[in-house]
């Protein structure tokens, strides 16, 4: 049943003392065209790569490999990219990069639901899937050296609570589970509370990107933030941007 190779990309051309030159991902994806087209690339860039062409597969390989990345299918045999995702974020946080191959904002939110950090929409071409794996590692790069330095205190907007240092948020006491994209693009909004964020200044503050090709993402995590700390919060500005509501002053208590 599992269909899992190792090809470990030993002293590539091209890895050059990058950061990416030692990292690991899992690509798990049940078409053997994609699948190896995109380990190609991503060993072309200097990762080390391992396969699984199906859901218990690619569980198997995440308790056993620990990658620090998921690129990961939706459509999968066994059991789906959905149930991969939850399994492996409830054994250890893991930045998953999900594949879809129907523009289907349904299921791109229920992905950023239960744990994806980005997705991508079949056809796609390797170039970006490859910066966006770049960019989503150098997230959790700059969480990691913002963790062992981590700003004082806590931001406080009425009912909800951003705490840098533990990077958790409340909202009316109560926890609530963000993905670490969510995370940072709150944080983001937060930083200028009621000031318009274009989705092209989100882009590049949150997901490291200099062109406007990812929109969309942009859009779909807004939404699935809103479904966490309630849609009221985040005031949407038709042809701009975003902006995080913070109440009056003489407003929320306590």
């Amino acid at each position: 049943m599992e269909h899992t190779n190792t090809a470990q990309s030993q002293g590539g051309a091209g890895a050059a003392a990058t950061p990416g030159a030692q990292r690991r991902v899992l690509v798990v994806e049940d078409d053997p065209t994609i699948v190896e087209a995109i380990a190609a690339r991503l060993r072309a860039e200097g990762f080390a790569v391992q396969t699984a062409a199906d859901g218990p597969a690619a569980v198997s390989a995440a308790e056993s490999w620990n990658p620090e990345l998921l690129v990961l299918d939706v459509m999968l045999p066994g059991y789906d990219g959905l149930e991969v995702c939850r399994r492996v974020q409830a054994r250890r946080p893991v930045p998953v990069l999900m594949l879809t191959a129907r523009d289907d904002e349904t299921d791109m939110l229920v992905g950023l639901g239960v744990g994806a950090d980005d997705y991508m929409t079949k056809p796609f071409s390797m170039r970006e899937l490859a910066a966006r794996v770049h960019v989503l590692l150098r997230r959790v790069e700059r969480a990691t050296q913002a963790a062992a330095v981590p700003p004082a205190g806590s931001l406080r907007l009425g009912e909800l609570e951003i705490d840098h240092a533990q990077r958790r948020v409340r909202v009316t006491g109560q926890d609530v589970h963000l993905t670490p994209t969510e995370f940072d693009l709150l944080v983001c909004l937060a930083n200028s509370p009621r000031a318009v964020l274009s989705r092209e200044q989100l882009l590049a503050e949150v997901w490291d990107w200099s062109d406007a090709s990812g929109t969309r993402t942009v859009d779909s995590h807004i939404k699935a933030l809103r479904r966490k700390i309630g849609a009221e919060r985040i005031r949407t500005v038709h042809g701009v941007g975003y902006a995080l509501e913070s109440p009056a002053p003489a407003g929320d208590g306590a």
